[in-house]
């Protein structure tokens, strides 16, 4: 089933529910549509499955009903400079499962789209199971995350009135000159990013954990470590770190954690399918046969 749905700001989102409609539903919002030549071949350079959302939704869909749509992709081309905070992001994944004619679900949401899945269980009682990957849900790493959006809406706006130059090949991830890397895109595109920090500078989510009563995982890859340079603040957002500190504090909570080993086990490595897919159909099918 697709359905376009037009969320509270007007724009018009294409979702899709496949699989197993007879069982239990899990909320992909991270799903991009596959892409083939040049564009494959530069996300393979950066270590990303081009086929990632699809292998996902597939390889869930036996089991699952799968609601899945690019959230993501949907606010770079409807950016929300002023208005993207948690409550909206909440708001339009409940409008979704309602007019996808679902009632409870699960939500699997990676980097950023994790931390909005926690935003999604303190204001809901319809979820079934929270699984996040890539952003710890125990003193998570908000305030460094915001200097680095400042900084890359910074020099978005800076960028703005630069002569444009002709793409280049794109190269390795391993190749790339992160404290010489200059940001190119829309202000609107990252102001969006920078409005939901700032929303989120107070929260406190050592503070919320009594309200997520169901089934949780929280994984990350064990070089999940992020080191930016002084162009984007000069700030490490050590996700592994952080889960591994916390984790005994974290099982207390009723938490599920799983640090996947593996020498280039990073942020982008993590989350490919092959990586994804084993660690969480197992425990969803153990978590929801009772």
């Amino acid at each position: 089933m697709k359905r376009t749905i037009t969320l509270n700001d007007g724009s018009a989102l294409e979702v899709r529910l496949e699989g197993n409609r007879n069982g239990r539903f899990i909320m992909l919002p991270g799903t991009k549509e596959s892409v083939t030549g040049k564009e494959a071949e530069a996300l393979k350079l950066w270590g990303v499955d081009p086929e990632l959302g699809r292998k996902l939704v597939d390889g869930l869909a036996d089991e699952f009903g799968v609601i899945h749509f690019d959230y993501e992709g949907h606010l770079f081309q409807h950016p929300r400079p002023n208005s993207l905070t948690p409550e909206a992001i909440a708001r339009d994944f409940l409008q979704i499962a309602d007019e996808m004619g679902v009632s409870t679900f699960c939500y699997y949401g990676y980097s950023w789209l994790a931390l909005a899945g926690l935003q999604l269980a303190i204001r809901t009682d319809r979820l079934e199971a929270l699984l996040m990957g890539g952003f710890p849900p125990y003193e998570g790493p908000y305030a460094e995350m915001r200097t680095v959006t400042a900084k890359t809406h910074e020099q978005a706006i800076q960028n703005t009135e630069k002569p444009k130059v002709a793409s280049k090949d794109p190269v390795p991830v391993d190749e790339v000159d992160w404290d010489h890397l200059e940001v190119t895109i829309d202000p609107d595109r990252t102001k969006q990013f920078l409005t939901l920090y700032n929303h989120l500078t107070d929260f406190e989510d050592t503070a919320i954990q009594g309200k997520l009563c169901f089934p949780k995982l929280a994984f990350a890859g064990e070089k999940d470590t992020i080191v930016y340079g002084e162009n984007f603040g000069g700030v490490t957002v050590d996700i592994s770190g952080r889960l591994s500190r916390h984790e005994e504090t974290l099982r207390q909570l009723g938490w599920d954690v799983q640090l996947v080993q593996g020498e280039h086990m990073d942020h982008t490595r993590a989350m490919q399918p092959d990586v994804v897919l084993p660690l969480i159909k197992p425990w969803l099918t153990a978590k929801l046969s009772g």
